[in-house]
């Protein structure tokens, strides 16, 4: 096990294409950190650079006390778990796991052992690892690329979206599987997603990427509770955030269709007049009756989910699309008219141009 550190960490490719602006991190021994943005956002070339398989433009990347810049992958001390599993065909179960040991050179009961250890830890039976990879169903192959992986007994786990060729029942399942192992075995992971929800049940911590650059770092709940711009609280959270334009008057928040909110707790002394973008999550806001500190919408589709109940609607005149998230089942109809109210401490508030946060 290890640390791993990337200090000013800059990729820039021939053509001039900048991919990761500069990232600083300090991975703990044990850590479990989720990179996670859309595709194209730089997380899987940096994971790459961690690996070896990206050659790094500037900047530096300890793994342990070692500078690994320019050693090869095979010398950094990690294992790579990938999305394909890339498991060798023509091989078992057993032979895809040991294959690597092999060719370091252990000895052929260690590779035994190692081997055996691992397909008990991933429920693999002694059936299955005399099978072919074609004979096994897509969770079980994962396990394998799994199983490859910790035979190694790296430093360090990597993992490019591992479980984005699965359905979703079944990735729900792996993705449980995945954070027990880690949490057995204790090793410093590193793992690529751009899915959230995943990323917020695996990671001790996430790091959001937004076109090479980090938009924010820190506990699922930091950036659920506390999103550092309007990019990250779109992207946290599932059903995404409500994002409504706003004016900051000297009674509270002045919004679409002449209604006011209260401000936050923190009041907001000072900004009188400010433009601001107005940030409420779905599951926040909550049915009420007419009052002063209310916000109507028209309802245009419900989704019945059984636990819970989406609602899309429009707000103010310039119709903003706005979706609200009940508990359980609810008679509602297209067409009707909700008043909805929200606790000021879950307003959240963004500038309208430089779309961060206002602390």
């Amino acid at each position: 096990m290890a640390r791993v550190e990337l200090n000013g960490v800059q990729k820039v490719y021939p053509n001039g294409f900048k991919a990761i602006h500069g990232v600083d991190v300090d991975i703990d021994d044990g850590e479990f950190l989720v990179l996670v943005g859309p595709s194209g956002c730089g997380k899987s070339t940096l994971l790459r650079m961690v690996a070896g398989l990206e050659k790094t433009t500037e900047g530096t990347i300890i793994i342990g006390e070692r500078k690994v810049n320019d050693l090869e992958p095979a010398d950094r001390d990690i294992a790579m778990v990938f999305q394909n599993y890339a498991l060798y065909p023509h091989m078992d179960v057993y032979s895809n796991m040991a294959y690597g040991l092999k060719i370091r050179g252990l000895p052929k009961s260690e590779i035994e052992e190692r081997v055996r250890r691992a397909a008990e830890i991933l429920e693999l039976t002694d059936e299955q690892l005399k099978r072919k990879p074609r004979q096994l169903s897509g969770g079980q192959r994962q396990r394998v690329a799994m199983g490859r992986a910790i035979v190694r007994e790296p430093s360090v786990f990597l993992f490019d979206e591992p479980l984005s060729n699965l359905d979703a029942k079944l990735r729900v399942q792996m993705r449980m599987e995945v954070r027990k192992l880690q949490q057995r075995l204790g090793v410093t992971s590193i793992y690529v997603t751009h899915d959230q929800i995943e990323a917020m049940t695996l990671g001790h911590r996430l790091m959001v990427l937004n076109e090479g650059v980090v938009e924010q770092l820190g506990t699922p709940i930091e950036l659920y509770g506390k999103p550092a711009s309007v990019f990250v609280a779109g992207f946290i959270g599932s059903p995404s955030m409500n994002f409504i334009n706003a004016r900051i008057g000297t009674e509270g928040l002045e919004i679409p269709g002449g209604n006011q909110l209260a401000l936050p707790a923190n009041g907001l002394a000072g900004h009188t007049g400010r433009e601001v973008i107005l940030g409420i999550r779905p599951e926040h806001l909550r049915l009420s009756g007419i009052g002063e500190n209310t916000m109507h919408i028209s309802v245009a589709l419900i989704e019945q989910l059984g636990a819970d109940t989406m609602v899309h609607g429009h707000f103010g005149s310039d119709q903003t699309d706005l979706t609200i998230r009940l508990s359980g089942t609810r008679d509602l109809k297209a067409g009707e008219n909700l008043h909805l109210a929200v606790e000021r401490e879950d307003i959240h508030l963004f500038d309208l141009e430089t779309q961060k946060r206002i602390a």
